[in-house]
């Protein structure tokens, strides 16, 4: 059954304790991922269009899909008018799954934490869903999303109730807002990040201007 073997998978991904296992347990995954996270009604990847679109106007300049998984989210905001987007992840074997969907200018494999190969304000917007969560990229990585996302530009990302305070989220946001390299636009209520399966997984969606 999809439901079993996709939860089985998520055990695998949110229990992972270095950035090498998480790669591996995304290569096993890889290929059964869209249906799998489909049969769980996994929102995330399409709903974070409707930040984007809240907030980015089109046209203005190229968007990063940090931790682009297999690109679902691509398409939507292709649909929406965003024709430039670029995507990176820690998986080659997922990046190879984003290229095949023609939604993605670019496609780059780094590891979010690290540093991130663009110049400073190179992005109008940065979108991530499902990255910032158990086991998975640290709240430090915002820092270096940051300094490729033009001033003006947005930060719009979600992130797992389980993290947010116990991973130095909340932390690492006031860091950013005393050095004025942004400020707060919107913070979502919490929801649910599966429709179908997992009622207790919750998120947050936040915007960020970039300063």
């Amino acid at each position: 059954m999809n439901i079993d073997k996709a939860n089985a998978a998520l055990d695998s991904v949110y229990t992972a304790e270095t950035p090498e296992a998480l790669a591996q347990a995304y290569a096993a995954w890889a290929a059964t991922y869209d249906g799998e996270t489909a049969s769980l009604g996994y929102l995330l990847p399409f709903l974070i269009a409707a930040w984007v679109a809240r907030h980015v106007p089109a046209g203005e300049g190229p968007l990063l899909d940090a931790g682009c998984g297999t690109g679902l989210s691509g398409p939507s905001l292709q649909a929406l008018g965003y024709p430039d987007i670029a995507g990176l992840d820690l998986s080659d074997d997922m990046l190879e799954i984003a290229g095949s969907r023609n939604a993605y200018g670019e496609l780059k494999q780094a590891m979010l934490g690290g540093p991130l190969p663009w110049p400073d304000g190179h992005f109008r917007a940065f979108f991530s869903t499902g990255v910032f969560t158990i086991s998975h990229a640290p709240a430090s990585g915002l820092h270096e999303l940051v300094r490729i996302t033009k001033k003006g530009g947005h930060a719009i990302f979600t992130v797992r109730d389980q993290v947010l305070e116990s991973g130095g989220f909340r932390d690492v946001f006031a860091e950013l807002e005393q050095a004025k390299k942004w400020r707060p636009v919107e913070e979502s209520p919490w929801f649910r990040c599966y429709a179908i399966a997992e009622p207790e997984a919750l998120v947050k969606t936040f915007v960020f201007e970039v300063l």
